[in-house]
């Protein structure tokens, strides 16, 4: 069915609108975010503005449920490449470690976080995002190189999450303190061939480390550990 001129001029306005307020609520964050500077960026009044979302909650909850929507592909599009194990890993590793350095996503969780208590829904969102696209996939190529004969690990929701640990430190937490702009001093990839040696020194095949997983966990979003 063809779309008319008139619903097509529609979508695209409400489309730079979303544009607009995307970068807009990135930038300053939900609380300092004002529904005039949103239009301003727009180049739409604010009668335009509150017609296509009658308010700032309801246009900040739809930009952030898009962002988070598919936000993990290509993550988990990384965690369906075969190879070796070292291959495989680095590969995953190098995607979550680029998908958290990038400044929008960092803003994002950050904002999420900070407005938790104001959308409780949103934030559920991408914690769920977070755990069963982002840790499923680490989960899901642990088991898969388990079975292989690869590593040697007893639990590898533990082990997935101690992985995704020593990535989160380089490449998210640095973003949340330092700002989202800023950039780790290292190249991505050798944060996440690091990492990965490490993970594989712990649980490769012929590793000495103790194999049923109870040595110090390390804390990941997306692990749920």
């Amino acid at each position: 069915m063809r779309m008319s001129p008139g619903l097509k001029r529609s979508k695209h306005k409400r489309e730079e609108i979303l544009g607009a307020a995307r970068d807009h609520f990135l930038r300053e964050g939900y609380a300092d975010a004002g529904m005039e500077a949103v239009a301003r960026a727009a180049g739409v009044s604010t009668a335009t503005l509150y017609a296509y979302f009658p308010s700032k909650a309801e246009l900040f909850r739809i930009i952030a449920t898009e962002m988070i929507q598919g936000v993990a592909a290509p993550v988990c599009a990384a965690g369906r490449l075969r190879g070796e194990p070292r291959t495989r890993l680095v590969a995953f590793a190098v995607a979550y470690a680029t998908f958290l350095s990038r400044p929008d996503m960092r803003a994002l969780v950050r904002i999420v976080t900070t407005e938790r208590r104001r959308f409780p829904d949103v934030a559920d969102q991408l914690l769920r995002v977070a755990r069963q696209d982002l840790g499923g996939t680490a989960i899901a190529i642990l088991k898969d190189l388990r079975k292989a004969g690869a590593l040697r690990l007893d639990k590898p929701s533990w082990a997935a999450g101690q992985l995704l640990g020593m990535l989160d430190h380089g490449a998210l937490v640095l973003g949340l303190a330092a700002g989202d702009e800023v950039t780790p001093q290292r190249p991505i990839r050798a944060i996440a061939e690091d990492a990965v040696d490490t993970f594989l020194a712990r649980y490769g095949a012929g590793s000495v480390g103790d194999i049923d997983g109870r040595s110090a966990q390390t804390v990941s979003l997306a692990s749920g550990a």
